[in-house]
């Protein structure tokens, strides 16, 4: 399955290395009062989107990243064997670009292609495996656009092919 997520670092604030420090386990916790504390995590993502929709790969897909916690999906638990970590810079309420849809679309359908077990019902949300713990990508964060470009793209490869 396909995992996506927001962040921001600062929380609220665009840009800059922080996040990149964070999946590089690399973080200054004395940089920001929020860093508190997240030099004891070790998270990693496979991808991250900034908000002018580059792409940087962190892990490769068929690697562990450890992106979803303590998380389960359609009974099974520990999601970080079995899914692909896409964060998003961004934050629970404010929208995503343009630019982030148009890459997110474009990586899920290709990690389609390469791993077809993955369906559309299969690209979930931080919050669908965690509830309760986590809320991301949030309620700013458009699944109907996301599922409609992907399909497209999906069709469009396959008409090409």
């Amino acid at each position: 399955m396909i995992v996506v997520h927001a962040i921001s670092l600062p929380p609220g604030e665009f840009g800059g290395d922080c996040v990149d420090a964070l999946f590089m386990n690399s973080l200054d916790p004395s940089h920001h009062p929020a860093f508190a504390g997240l030099d004891e995590l070790r998270v990693s993502a496979h991808f991250l989107i900034d908000r002018a929709g580059a792409l940087t790969q962190y892990v490769p897909v068929e690697a562990r990243a450890w992106h979803a916690g303590i998380s389960s999906f359609g009974g099974v638990t520990a999601c970080n064997h079995r899914s692909i970590g896409i964060e998003l810079e961004g934050t629970d309420d404010v929208p995503f670009t343009e630019a982030q849809y148009h890459s997110l679309e474009a990586l899920c359908a290709a990690l389609m292609l390469e791993y077809p077990d993955i369906t559309l019902a299969r690209i979930v949300g931080h919050v669908d495996i965690a509830p309760g713990r986590k809320t991301d990508p949030g309620p700013c964060f458009d699944w109907i656009r996301l599922r409609a470009g992907v399909r497209a793209r999906r069709v469009s490869a396959s008409s090409e092919g």
